[in-house]
């Protein structure tokens, strides 16, 4: 049975990210670039002015001045005029500089007037002017080649000329829940032994918000029959995501019929709390995850070890989340021997973080799933961690409450 790391790491070696197709750069958010992208050209392409104003020769207003109004460039405009000795070019935010301009001076530091404008304070060489190149020089490696692409990015994207982008492509996750118990969202109960798959409502949308597709193939029932038809489905998709079915049990189906389907298992339980019969193999490179059915239980594990695949499958480089150190509130216990993932709440305190545990930490407790910020790792070899200890933690979301 791998640790918890060693679990991660075999799927991590296992999966490779995807090809790519080229997309429109402004549908490209939130994919991952699939080649370097050197700058075309220079930007700013010429030096050009930061503000409203003038454009001056500084040595001309060392002191109070007054300037003739020679020229007027708008943004767009080209330099055609030039700034002679006692002279003032009238001036827009981005207008290329024109000839004999060493400075700009904005609008309201000035005074117009009769043709002419009156500067009172001293100029600064190079004061308000937006050089060549400043920003990126033509041929530079602008955004290599695994950038997340962000707002940020697709506006440089745009800003080069690039209309359409090489990202990796998305992948097709299948989404399997398996059991008898099972109803669909929307059915009513016909007892009250039935339970709502919610796991696949939850795992689609985790699948999502990784930038990922999912593909939904409903409930299998708990027969060989219908178990083997469901994942022959799925994997015919990028990768398959199954609840339940992994256990013990005599309706426990899953691990049966993925190996007459020639899955590869690569591990079938995992030294972690919750999460423990959580299963990984390899078909044909579509790698296959077998998540416990107790929905807090599958989304940690998905967190844990499905996350980070998806987004190596779509060429992201740092794929799993960064841990960070935070201060807890209270005491905590755990038996020794398994890495455990503690539910907790976050608060940032002078940009520090605390963490206090979000509630009832059994598995059956979805609240206080819902009420976690973050996950601490608790290392297997330590059983009490005293309130005010540092442990490591990995948030779940961009913000903290």
């Amino acid at each position: 049975m791998p640790t918890f790391e060693e679990a991660r790491n075999i799927v991590l070696e296992s999966v490779a990210s995807l090809g790519a197709e080229r997309v429109e750069t402004g549908r490209a958010l939130g994919r991952t670039l699939a080649e370097d992208v050197s700058a075309p050209w220079s930007l700013p392409f010429c030096d050009n002015s930061a503000m409203d104003g003038y454009a001056v020769r500084a040595g001309d207003c060392r002191g109070p001045a007054r300037l003739k109004i020679t020229g007027y460039i708008p943004a767009g405009g080209t330099a055609s005029v030039c700034v002679e000795p006692g002279c003032a070019v009238k001036i827009m935010t981005g207008a290329p500089i024109p000839a004999g301009c060493d400075a700009v001076i904005p609008f309201e530091e000035t005074e117009e007037g009769d043709g002419h404008v009156g500067v009172t304070g001293n100029v600064t060489v190079r004061q308000h002017i937006r050089f060549r190149g400043e920003d990126v020089r033509e041929g530079d490696l602008v955004l290599p080649e695994g950038t997340p692409l962000r707002p940020a990015e697709i506006s440089m994207l745009a800003s080069l000329g690039k209309a359409f982008v090489p990202v990796y492509r998305k992948v097709r996750v299948a989404v399997l829940s398996t059991g008898d118990e099972l109803i669909e969202l929307g059915e009513p109960p016909s007892s009250p032994g039935m339970i709502i798959n919610s796991n696949s409502v939850a795992i689609a949308a985790a699948v999502r918000e990784t930038g990922a597709e999912p593909v939904l193939l409903g409930i299998a029932r708990d027969d060989l029959s219908c178990h083997a038809e469901k994942i022959r489905e799925g994997l015919k998709a990028d990768a398959l995501v199954t609840t339940a079915g992994v256990s013990a049990g005599d309706r426990d189906l899953v691990r049966e019929v993925l190996a007459e389907l020639g899955v590869v298992s690569r591990f079938f339980r995992v030294d972690i709390k919750p999460g423990g019969p959580t299963a990984f193999g390899m078909k044909d490179g579509v790698p296959v995850f077998s998540l416990p059915g107790n929905p807090v239980s599958a989304l940690i594990t998905f967190e844990a070890f499905v996350r980070p695949a998806l987004l190596r499958m779509m060429g992201r480089k740092n794929v799993v989340r960064p841990l960070v150190k935070a201060t807890l509130t209270g005491q905590v216990r755990k038996k020794a021997g398994k890495v455990n993932f503690l539910r907790v709440g976050i608060e940032v305190r002078g940009g520090e973080y605390f963490a206090s545990s979000a509630g009832d930490q059994n598995t059956g407790i979805l609240r206080t799933m819902v009420l976690a910020d973050a996950l601490a790792v608790l290392p297997a070899d330590k059983t009490t961690f005293a309130a005010g200890e540092t442990v490591d933690v990995f948030l779940l979301g961009e913000t903290v409450r």
